[in-house]
C-alpha cells in the first residue's frame, strides 16, 4: 500500500515538473526576455528532452492519460518551436551540389558560402582551401582567418582573377570585384561591408559578420551565470544593430547579402532586427541538419545567410569542414531579373 501511494505521488510530482518546465520553456522561446538569455541559449529540444523524460516516467508510475497528453504536447511544441524541425517544410526541396551553382529560371545562381575558419587550426594536413574549392562558390565570406589565408583561398579558388578584402579577422573573397569597402564600424568590432559588381553589371552589398563571442557559462545556478548571458546578448544586439545602421546609410536600396558567425541562435531577439528587410537563406529553403557548431555534434545554428527581397534563396545546407571547428554554409541565391 505505502508503495502504491508512494508511486502515484511521485508520479504527480514528475507531471507536475514537466507542466512547470513546459510553462517556463514556451514563454521563454516565445518572448526571449533577455533576463532569461542563460535559459535560451540551450536549445528547445534539450528541454524538451528533459520533460519529455518527465512524463514519459511518470506515465511509468502512474499509468494515467494525463501523462500521454503532457507527452503529445511536448513533442508538438518541440515540432513548432525547434529550428532543426524546420527542414520538415521543405521535403522535396534540392540541396546544394558539389561544383557550380548553375542556372534557375535562365540566370545563373549565386552561390555563397560562409566559413568562421578557426583559423584552419584543425586536421592540419589538408589544404585550407579544399573543401571550399568542391562548392565553386562566387562569393566567401570568412571570420577568424589570417590576411595570408584570405589571400591563398581567393588565388585557389579563383587563379588570381577573383578579388578580395580583408578587416580585423575577417575576409570576404569573389569571383567578381570589389568596388568598394565600407568599415566605418568602431574599433574592436568584427563588421565588414563590400561591394560587389559582377561582369553583368549588377552590383550588390555584402556585409560579413562576426559579432561578440557566445557565453558559455552554463552553471545557472548562479546569478552571475544569468548576468553574462544578458550583457552578452545586449552586446551582440548592439553590434547587429551597428552594422545594419552603416548599411541604411551606405547602401540605401541597394540588394544586399549579410551572413557570418552571429554567435546566437536563430530564435534569438537579433532576428527582429533582420526580419523586417533580410530572409534567412536556411528558413526559406534548408535542407538536413542545419546546426553549424560544434562541427562533429552541431547543436546550434550559429552561421547564418541572410538576403534582401531583390534575391531568392532556393537552396542551403551546412556542411561539414576537416579544418574547422564549425561547419560552413552554403546557399544558391537566384538574383533579380
Amino acid at each position: 500500500m505505502k508503495s502504491s501511494r508512494f508511486r502515484r505521488r511521485f508520479g504527480w510530482i514528475l507531471i507536475g515538473l514537466s507542466l512547470a518546465l513546459h510553462l517556463l520553456t514556451v514563454f521563454a522561446f516565445a518572448r526571449q526576455p533577455d533576463r532569461l538569455a542563460a535559459f535560451t541559449v540551450i536549445p528547445i529540444w534539450m528541454w524538451g528532452a528533459a520533460g519529455l523524460g518527465f512524463s514519459i516516467s511518470a506515465f511509468w508510475f502512474l499509468r494515467a492519460p494525463l501523462s500521454l497528453i503532457v507527452t503529445g504536447v511536448w513533442a508538438l511544441t518541440l515540432l513548432l518551436g525547434s529550428d532543426e524541425a524546420r527542414v520538415i517544410a521543405h521535403v522535396g526541396t534540392p540541396a546544394p551540389q558539389q561544383g557550380n551553382a548553375g542556372l534557375a529560371e535562365g540566370r545563373p545562381l549565386i552561390r555563397v558560402l560562409t566559413l568562421n575558419c578557426g583559423h584552419f587550426s584543425y586536421a592540419g594536413g589538408a589544404d585550407l582551401a579544399t573543401d571550399l574549392r568542391r562548392w565553386d562558390p562566387d562569393l566567401v565570406l570568412l571570420q577568424e582567418v589570417h590576411p595570408h589565408q584570405v589571400r591563398h583561398i581567393a588565388d585557389l579558388l579563383y587563379q588570381g582573377r577573383g578579388d578580395y578584402r580583408i578587416y580585423a579577422t575577417n575576409g570576404v573573397v569573389t569571383r567578381w570585384s570589389i568596388l568598394r569597402e565600407v568599415n566605418p564600424a568602431p574599433t574592436g568590432f568584427r563588421i565588414q561591408q563590400v561591394s560587389v559588381r559582377k561582369p553583368d553589371g549588377f552590383e550588390f552589398e555584402v556585409a560579413n559578420l562576426h559579432l561578440a563571442s557566445a557565453a558559455t557559462d552554463l552553471r545557472l545556478w548562479r546569478r552571475d551565470c544569468w548576468r553574462t548571458h544578458h550583457a552578452n546578448r545586449q552586446l551582440r544586439r548592439k553590434e547587429l544593430g551597428i552594422a545594419l545602421s552603416i548599411l541604411s546609410e551606405t547602401a540605401t536600396g541597394r540588394p544586399i547579402i549579410l551572413g557570418g558567425d552571429f554567435n546566437a541562435p536563430p530564435g534569438d531577439p537579433l532576428k527582429n532586427l533582420l526580419q523586417p528587410d533580410f530572409e534567412d537563406a536556411f528558413v526559406a529553403a534548408g535542407t538536413g541538419w542545419g546546426n553549424t557548431y560544434q562541427r562533429r555534434i552541431p547543436f546550434h545554428r550559429i552561421d547564418q545567410i541572410h538576403s534582401t527581397a531583390q534575391f531568392r534563396a532556393l537552396r542551403c545546407a551546412a556542411i561539414t569542414t576537416r579544418r574547422s571547428d564549425h561547419r560552413m554554409v552554403v546557399a544558391d541565391l537566384l538574383p533579380p531579373p
